[in-house]
């Protein structure tokens, strides 16, 4: 039952009721009827007990919908029959799901190799100022999606001519100063020929927040954090390096087998989901699964900040991290991989 494993997770990890209660934002009273099973927590205080206690979130949701289920089966003589029927339309239903998505994803993975290898063979057409204008298009919609509100040309005049725009905060002007640095680096790494660790992850992070908050860049969150309008919630801060630590080793075990294109996503989106630091996690991330495209000869993709495209974004991380539907995301990134291959070869005219 919930109930127990709440309980003893909660016992076995010290803390009190109260505690809970405080973290889920409810009355004491509520989480002792959870725990004696006279109450039942809704679908997001699953996911929120889950987290805060470190219990599997997946199989603490299998084991309230099927709670569900009983509810409204009960144990009549029909309740075998109905799940039987219902157990064989779900398996078909999502046989057919997943073909029909794997099939779209490797017709857009397809395209994408067709473009790769059309840009290789004119790489004598590039320059570095479409670099340079590629990059700074970069900065800008990754600080965008963010909150900066620097326009595109404020954000060239800041960081290619040194120039201060009056109206505009400190902040968004490291913030653009600083994801142009954090881009070399990247760029650097690529060159280099350098494999992705921890070290270049920290050392990242702390670019994106150097001048912003000296305390935290390139450091492990110690505290939780929530994200605003998300239903996601970040695992404790003392659970981040141990999934840190599964992250790299999920990627070293992985990096040869995956498509590039979805390796660079399932990395960027674990690595947004543990949420590793206290602020700069999606900067962060979107540099990381450029880093993974741009060590394989694919280029930049970058996700445009307008407010349409920023929610489709979110919707399809959100769909990842807490409904584990992971498709749509690398859907959603093969797709803007493409689009940027396309506007390249656009660019060079081939």
């Amino acid at each position: 039952m919930i109930g127990d494993k709440i309980r003893e997770k909660r016992i076995d990890s010290g803390l009190l009721i109260r505690e809970v209660a405080s973290y889920l934002n409810v009355d004491a009273s509520l989480v002792s009827k959870f725990e004696a099973g006279t109450r039942k927590p809704t679908r997001d205080q699953v996911i929120k007990l889950a987290t805060f206690l470190g219990l599997d979130a997946h199989e603490l949701i299998v084991d309230w919908l099927s709670n569900q289920i009983i509810e409204d089966l009960g144990y009549s003589e029909f309740a075998l029959e109905v799940l039987s029927v219902a157990e064989s339309k779900v398996r078909y239903g999502a046989k057919k799901a997943i073909k029909e998505e794997t099939d779209e994803l490797q017709a857009l993975l397809n395209q994408i190799d067709e473009f790769k290898t059309k840009l290789e063979t004119h790489r004598n057409l590039d320059s570095y100022r479409i670099a340079q204008a590629l990059e700074l298009e970069y900065t800008f919609e990754s600080n965008r999606i963010e909150g900066n509100t620097l326009t595109l040309k404020e954000t060239d005049l800041i960081i290619n001519e040194g120039i201060t725009i009056s109206g505009k905060s400190m902040r968004e002007h490291l913030e653009a100063i600083n994801h142009k640095e954090a881009v070399g680096f990247v760029k650097d790494l690529v060159d280099k020929d350098a494999d992705f660790g921890e070290r270049d992850l920290l050392h990242l992070h702390a670019l994106i927040l150097k001048g912003i908050d000296a305390q935290n860049a390139g450091i492990y969150r110690d505290v939780q954090v929530m994200i605003k309008g998300s239903r996601h919630l970040p695992p404790q801060p003392y659970l981040v390096r141990k999934q840190m630590e599964d992250l790299f080793f999920w990627y070293q075990t992985n990096k040869a087998h995956l498509h590039p294109v979805v390796l660079a996503a399932e990395l960027s989106e674990r690595l947004v989901t543990v949420h590793p630091f206290i602020d700069g996690n999606g900067r962060t991330s979107r540099l990381v699964m450029n880093l993974i495209l741009l060590k394989h000869g694919y280029v930049i993709a970058n996700i445009k900040g307008d407010v349409e495209n920023r929610m489709r974004y979110y919707q399809s991380l959100e769909n990842a991290q807490v409904d584990k539907q992971k498709t749509d995301f690398h859907l959603f990134i093969a797709q803007e991989e493409l689009n940027a291959l396309k506007r390249y070869c656009e660019i060079l005219g081939i």
